[in-house]
């Protein structure tokens, strides 16, 4: 088994760690300290207590035989020039003797009348190595500059030229990574599947003594959030073999074949290291379909994708070297890359169902301090439809508010609000409305909360507030009573209705429409649209599906379609959308016409209190009566009018998100 601790450092600095190494720091520091020598070499080893004297003063010196030792050098500028150091007796008894220096011209006579005095030697300096000193320094420093400055920028602005084609995967190691299985919940069967490689990896007899052979390459599906790149790091933490992790986007560079070369250099370094693990992180971005492309045949993302399908599944393929992928685009990936052999094994990772919700909490639970009494199950519950990340992301809120807040531990009210402020957007009552706004936006969500109550196949009303929130001026909750995984046509059609209920009410308050009910009109389309094309629940035009159902647009695929269907059938289409909606409409100004004074009693109760549970709501519609509660009752004062009025027309309100996902559906304002 390799040591994955020497391994670890040699892919991650061909990766493209452009540090400089050690020995670059000393021959950078060698050749700057060659400037303080060269200085010193030019001015000698002069004392800077001597004291320079004129040439009167140096002849007084001689002649006075005061001089008690010096010496005679040739200046390394010219050798005319003699340059004399030396002490001298000072003036004042017991005084200590006075260095002192010149630089002269010495006439032969009195540079022999200077050595009479036997006080004096001549140096001899080694000019050859001064010469080449002060020839080539200045070279080699200036070269040094160049190089340090000019050229190693320019290669560390490419990666270096002879490492284009290097592989970016790094090598990672049991002890970089502490990810383990027991850190995975909420997708067991994914789980259990995945753990099938660690079990082949460290036994891989028990499996192949009845013929089976391990898996080439797993591919696992899901939406963002759900834990695709969580799975691959437990593998990596739990097998007993090397792991080898990169992204889609390191195989593409903006020079031609470079992505091929690193396909082909990781798939070198895996052969190394086999057994082996690599992941390749959104591979949708190197394995797009083939023949899609807007430009040209050549194009540099194909001959990546062929690499790569060469090397997972070629002539020259050999085994121990298992691929996994991860993608949430599985509906643009080359078809070829997902045949058995390459992919043999597809992997969903889907939205945790409510005991899923409540294992992934208790995980992300351990990092935080809960109160004792809080229970995990209920906010479980409360979030039909939220992934991994965003449970994760709502712990982490909840415990930033505590702290806000200066509590101990983490309460149901700060959960509370942390998952709203997760699905909706955090409250905004700086945000300055006029009286008449806040009326409007009472009676438009008041519409929504009264059908939510009224109508037998919508979700049950969780809470409607007229607080700003996010981008919306005012929200109407609701929360499924279990997980939804199917809708039906007259769950749909009460969908639509609760939807178009808010214009309505506010059109029955002020005999005007206005901008707020925009989002309510593009849902409702959308809703009717999807039950005629795609759901078959229109009677006209019956059980066929009318374009397909792509959620996302593939651009060079999707430009070039044509409709499916004529142009007398599109009119069919759109008579048969507005029909639904035009029946909704009606159906909603019945019921609001024959409970006109429950939806004022919920109007007056929003402009009061701002926010009524679900409870309250229904409370009001069933009995006529209204209870606050104890809290509302302490908050129940007047408000002071706001500053200015804010225009509804510049608030969009965030899309409905889909209950047949699972998910909390907010009637927007």
């Amino acid at each position: 088994m390799p040591d994955n601790s020497q391994n670890d450092r040699g892919p991650e600095r061909r990766g493209g760690d452009q540090r400089m190494a050690p020995r670059g720091w000393l021959l950078l520091m060698a050749v700057i300290g060659l400037i303080p020598l060269m200085l010193w070499l030019r001015d000698g080893t002069s004392d800077p207590r001597q004291r320079a004297i004129t040439y009167p003063e140096f002849v007084s010196l001689i002649e006075s035989n005061l001089v008690i030792e010096g010496a005679i050098a040739v200046s390394p500028q010219t050798s005319d020039i003699k340059e004399i150091t030396g002490k001298y007796r000072a003036p004042a008894p017991g005084a200590s003797p006075i260095p002192f220096r010149i630089e002269t011209i010495l006439t032969p006579s009195m540079l022999e009348k200077v050595l009479s005095t036997g006080a004096f030697r001549i140096n001899q300096p080694n000019t050859l190595l001064l010469g080449f000193i002060y020839t080539v320094a200045p070279i080699l420093l200036v070269a040094a500059l160049v190089y340090f400055f000019l050229i190693r920028q320019i290669r560390m602005a490419g990666k270096g030229a002879l490492s284009f084609g290097k592989s970016k995967a790094r090598l990672l190691s049991k002890e970089r990574n502490k990810v383990t299985f027991k850190d995975v919940a909420g997708v067991d069967e994914a789980r259990e599947e995945v753990s099938e490689l660690v079990d082949f990896l460290k036994d891989p007899k028990k499996f192949q003594k009845l013929g089976g052979r391990i898996p080439k390459g797993i591919l696992m599906i899901g939406p963002p959030g759900t834990g695709k790149t969580l799975l691959a790091k437990a593998i990596a933490g739990e097998a007993d073999a090397s792991f080898f992790s990169i992204s889609g986007s390191d195989f593409v560079e903006m020079f031609v074949g470079v992505g091929a070369s690193r396909v082909r250099d990781m798939f070198e370094q895996a052969r190394r290291n086999t057994p082996c693990l690599v992941f390749i992180d959104e591979i949708d971005a190197v394995g797009r379909s083939r023949g899609h492309g807007l430009g040209g045949g050549n194009d540099e993302r194909e001959q990546t994708l062929n690499a790569l399908l060469v090397e997972m599944d070629g002539f020259d393929t050999q085994e121990g070297i298992i691929i996994i992928a991860a993608t949430n685009r599985p509906d643009v990936l080359d078809p070829a890359l997902l045949r058995p052999g390459r992919f043999d094994r597809q992997i969903v990772v889907n939205l945790p169902d409510v005991r899923g919700r409540e294992a992934i909490l208790k995980v992300h639970a351990r990092k935080v301090k809960l109160d004792p009494a809080l229970d995990l199950g209920v906010i479980a519950r409360a979030t039909p439809g939220y992934s991994g990340a965003e449970l994760a992301n709502l712990l982490n809120e909840a415990a930033l508010q505590a702290a806000r807040q200066n509590k101990k531990s983490i309460g149901m009210a700060e959960l509370e609000e942390a998952r709203i402020k997760v699905r909706w957007g955090r409250e905004r009552r700086s945000l300055a409305m006029s009286e008449e706004d806040k009326r409007r936006t009472a009676w438009h969500e008041a519409g929504h909360a009264l059908l939510n109550v009224l109508l037998l196949h919508a979700h049950p009303l969780h809470k409607v507030t007229i607080i700003p929130r996010g981008q919306s001026l005012g929200s109407t909750m609701s929360l499924p009573k279990e997980e939804v995984w199917n809708r039906q046509r007259k769950e749909m059609m009460d969908m639509i209705t609760i939807t178009m209920a808010g214009r309505i009410a506010e059109e029955i308050h002020s005999g005007d429409v206005s901008t707020g009910a925009s989002s309510d009109i593009q849902q409702a389309t959308q809703l009717a649209r999807a039950m005629v094309c795609h759901y078959g629940m229109s009677d006209k035009l019956g059980m066929v599906q009318y374009g397909e159902d792509n959620e996302y647009i593939f651009l060079g695929r999707d430009m070039v379609r044509t409709k499916q269907y004529s142009e007398r059938t599109a009119e069919e289409i759109d008579a048969e959308v507005k029909r639904i909606i035009d029946d909704a409409c009606r159906r909603a100004r019945e019921m609001i016409d024959a409970h006109r004074p429950q939806l004022e009693m919920i109007v007056n109760a929003l402009l009061e209190f701002e926010t009524l549970d679900g409870a309250q709501v229904e409370e009001i519609v069933r009995t006529g009566r209204f209870t606050p509660t104890p809290l509302q009752d302490a908050r129940s004062t007047p408000a002071a009018p706001p500053s200015a009025a804010a225009d509804t027309s510049t608030q969009p309100v965030p899309p409905k998100i889909e209950p047949g996902l699972g998910a909390t559906a907010p009637a927007p304002a």
